[in-house]
């Protein structure tokens, strides 16, 4: 019985590290996504069809939440977390619809007739706004994240000198993404005023990619801390 239970818990700690590593090269991907005027546009299509062919998988993987999206009791956290998740959700379809008629490698065999700008500006929002919403439901799922790291890599004690550490770290990033978000007009680009950045020549693609990294971390650190403090509140169940 033992043995089998360990077995269990080993097949599910195995599960659950290939949903993180799906999740963090999917991540990767968006971020890397956002530098088209480095990576040109056959790399750019490429990795967006790997980042769909991911996140099918991701959803795939966590079907049971689908099945179990109207059942039990409902707060205002889950309510949140069902919107955020139907939101990324319909941002990636948006993204791959999108792309079609404006690719020039992949589905350049499908002829569609069309301007290709409203395309594109309905691309690139879909895009600024699934980097967000994507934060944010990284944000969400944080804490969870973190305790299964955790204990991935034996660590079973609170150290207050690590969490002081930490959250020095986190008011860092916060600082760089606040810094990166007017830098990159973000503003603009997530109301379509402006849906493209301004190619700089002498600027690298590190710089915009950690740039756009610390976008989306300042957004996982602000979800994060702001559902630790936030009231749990009352539970009510849903009403079909």
């Amino acid at each position: 019985m033992k043995k089998e239970l360990l077995k269990e818990r080993k097949n599910l700690n195995r599960k659950m590290l290939i949903k993180l590593v799906i999740d963090f090269v999917m991540t990767i991907l968006m971020l890397v996504e956002m530098a088209y005027t480095f990576t040109g546009n056959i790399v750019h299509e490429l990795v967006g069809i790997s980042l769909f062919i991911l996140f099918i998988i991701h959803n795939i993987l966590n079907r049971r939440w689908y099945q179990t999206i109207f059942r039990g009791k409902m707060n205002v956290r889950r309510i949140l977390n069902i919107i955020i998740n139907i939101l990324l959700l319909v941002m990636m379809v948006v993204l791959i619809i999108s792309a079609v008629p404006i690719s020039r490698t992949i589905f350049s065999f499908i002829n569609i007739k069309n301007d290709g700008l409203t395309a594109r500006q309905i691309h690139t929002l879909a895009a600024y706004w699934g980097l967000i919403i994507m934060a944010i439901h990284i944000g969400m799922h944080w804490e969870m994240i973190m305790g299964v790291v955790r204990k991935m890599i034996g660590i079973t004690e609170r150290s207050r000198i690590r969490i002081i550490v930490l959250q020095i770290f986190a008011v860092i990033i916060v600082v760089h993404g606040v810094q990166a978000s007017f830098y990159r007009d973000m503003g603009s680009k997530l109301i379509l005023y402006s849906t493209f950045d301004i190619f700089n020549s002498d600027e690298s693609f590190i710089k915009l990619f950690s740039d756009y990294l610390s976008i989306v971390a300042m957004y996982i650190c602000g979800v994060y801390y702001a559902m630790k403090i936030a009231p749990k509140g009352k539970k009510t169940k849903y009403i079909k």
